[in-house]
């Protein structure tokens, strides 16, 4: 790991004073599980570099909150995900995502894992964090090892540049219940839709989110949920104590009688940023959950280019959505 100067901030207005000062050199450390693995391993390229001042965000009490303001639900970024997970409030209202929460890591990374971070987190494709892969995209370089090697793991939609696959499970879980990132900076604050929070990789390679120097997230606003909504969130995974999803689904529905009203389904694990399947949202719609399921199942996977050794997910996308419809019908 490389030195770097380290700052305890305590209030919103000295994290961004900070970020503000040094812009490109700082980054903001909340539970660490993610940045500090980074800068121990060394995860550097052409236009990548370790930081060279850390905020530590931990003592903002201004981040640190699960509450309801006029009618939405309001989440502090430095909230850990232990917390969410078992939140009365979240759970009996917002139940999809706490199922979200709950399946990040083992309950040791949830401790200390906040929501800001599992937001703003880097890509885990193995040639973005190997030494050896200096010139990756996503470090500034001019290759994507992944396409023509190993990329059992990657991405089957939007895949023709970077085909990494975004790693959140909370960007899932709030991109399909239409929820806002609070985004905090010297200048004042911007709420931004989750689903417009990620940069496609033809519009940026070198970064995922649309955050930009002298910018933090300070939390997230999810609305109040509709009368006769549902929702769950399945993540497929190799190892189910641990792991990264393979394919994740968020799907919600409003429900007026048996008819779909409203449908959102997000799907992660599949493309370089939360992917939302329109397609298969309209195939839902005006229609009987359970005598749509089949329909949208095929429409969730309209579309997919899987890379050479990542078919499989296609028939996984494919299953996990219609487990999940079944639930809610």
């Amino acid at each position: 790991m490389r030195s770097f100067d380290y700052y305890k901030v305590t209030t919103v207005s000295q994290a961004v004073a900070l970020l503000a000062r040094h812009k490109e050199t700082a980054a903001v450390l909340g539970g660490g599980s993610d940045m500090l693995a980074i800068m121990k391993d060394r995860v550097e390229g052409a236009k990548l570099k370790s930081p060279r001042h850390v905020l530590d965000i931990n003592g903002v009490k201004e981040m640190s909150y699960i509450k309801e303001e006029k009618g939405s639900l309001i989440i502090g970024a430095a909230t850990t995900l232990s917390e969410i997970a078992s939140s009365s409030l979240i759970s009996g209202k917002y139940p999809l995502i706490a199922q979200a929460a709950g399946q990040v890591g083992v309950p040791q990374i949830r401790n200390v894992a906040t929501l800001g971070g599992n937001l703003c987190q880097r890509p885990r494709c193995w040639y973005f964090r190997g030494r050896l892969f200096g010139d990756c995209l996503r470090k500034g370089g001019s290759n994507c090892y992944a396409q023509a090697g190993e990329n059992q793991y990657h991405a089957i939609f939007a895949n023709g540049t970077c085909c990494m696959v975004y790693p959140s499970d909370m960007a899932v879980a709030l991109a399909a219940l239409g929820a806002k990132v609070e985004i905090a900076a010297a200048k004042g604050k911007r709420m931004v839709p989750v689903d417009q929070f990620y940069v496609k990789p033809e519009k940026s390679i070198l970064k995922e989110t649309i955050l930009l120097p002298g910018e933090l997230v300070k939390g997230v606003e999810v609305p109040a949920p509709l009368q006769g909504s549902k929702g769950v969130f399945l993540k497929l995974k190799e190892r189910q104590a641990f792991d990264f999803a393979i394919v994740s689904v968020a799907a919600t529905v409003v429900l007026k009688g048996d008819t779909v009203t409203e449908a959102h389904i997000v799907l992660g694990g599949v493309a370089p940023f939360p992917w939302r399947s329109t397609r298969a949202e309209a195939a839902c719609k005006g229609k009987k959950l359970k005598d749509a399921v089949g329909t949208a199942c095929k429409a969730a996977v309209e579309g997919a280019a899987p890379l050479s050794n990542n078919a499989y997910k296609v028939k996984a996308t494919e299953g996990l959505v219609e487990q999940a419809l079944g639930l809610l019908a």
